[in-house]
């Protein structure tokens, strides 16, 4: 499958900001079942491209001049024909045992730990064991917006019983970690289907062993991840793996909008 897809973030300030810097990792992965056959960044000011710990494709941002409006434009199209498998090797320069501590995002009280054994325990293999924990998540945090915040941790959102995909991925990696499985934050995309609209998405991987590799689950849709998701970025929570995060001086209060689109091929030449 043919993603084309265009990603707005725009910020806009009550006062001029003298300086701003901007982590984007807003460039798909180089994963084994997706590649990208054309990605462009439109942003202004100066951009040096690097790769970070987790294998993530990073720009930093760095805007000098006193500005009041910023708008970051990616767009370009990604082919995830091969991700017929949700299942696939290693690929990052970290050890999965990187992603079995806890942070602050993904700490196990006692209540994550019991809903952890619970979900993975009986019979089965690990990857079953660990659908049945992604099924467990789905249902019992429902998909709400508006009720969490990006600092509200696992164990929080769990007794909340609510939250978005983000709160969802954070609730399993820790019940994950718990468990001691390693489990990682995987941001990106996903093709909702005709409309072509969705917001950025968010769910996780799970590591199965060294015969197996990473188990990817879209905790949100109750599914395995594949060729519907485009990966941006992984790490060991939000926090790692945010499409954009910075720090300026000045501008007082913000205001941020996101547009996302995500289409087919197909709808592509409807549109034209």
């Amino acid at each position: 499958m043919q993603l084309f897809i265009r990603h707005e973030t725009r910020y806009q300030y009550e006062h001029p900001v003298k300086y701003s810097i901007q982590s984007l990792r807003l460039t798909p992965r180089r994963d084994a079942g997706q590649r990208s056959l054309s990605w462009r960044i439109n942003a202004p000011g100066r951009r040096v491209e690097q790769s970070d710990a987790h294998g993530n494709v990073a720009h930093l941002l760095t805007y000098e001049e006193p500005h009041r409006d910023v708008a970051i434009v990616v767009s370009g199209i990604v082919d995830t024909s091969a991700s017929t498998s949700a299942v696939f090797d290693d690929e990052g320069p970290l050890a999965p045992l990187a992603y079995l501590a806890p942070t602050p995002l993904t700490r196990a009280d006692e209540r994550v730990r019991a809903f952890a054994a619970a979900g993975l325990g009986g019979g089965g293999s690990l990857a079953s064991r660990l659908e049945r924990l992604a099924a467990d998540v789905s249902t019992t945090v429902k998909y709400r917006r508006g009720v969490t915040s990006v600092n509200d941790d696992a164990a929080t959102v769990l007794g909340h019983g609510q939250g978005v995909c983000q709160d969802q991925a954070h609730v399993f990696i820790a019940c994950c970690r718990a468990a001691g499985v390693p489990a990682r934050y995987v941001s990106g995309y996903f093709y909702t289907g005709d409309s072509g609209d969705i917001a950025t998405h968010a769910w996780a991987d799970a590591w199965l062993g060294e015969q197996d590799g990473w188990l990817s689950i879209d905790l949100t849709h109750n599914a395995l991840a594949g060729e519907r998701h485009c990966r941006l970025a992984v790490g060991r929570d939000y926090l790692d793996a945010a499409p954009v995060r910075g720090v300026r001086q000045g501008g007082g209060g913000e205001k941020m909008a996101v547009a996302v689109a995500v289409a087919t091929s197909a709808q592509q030449q409807q549109q034209q």
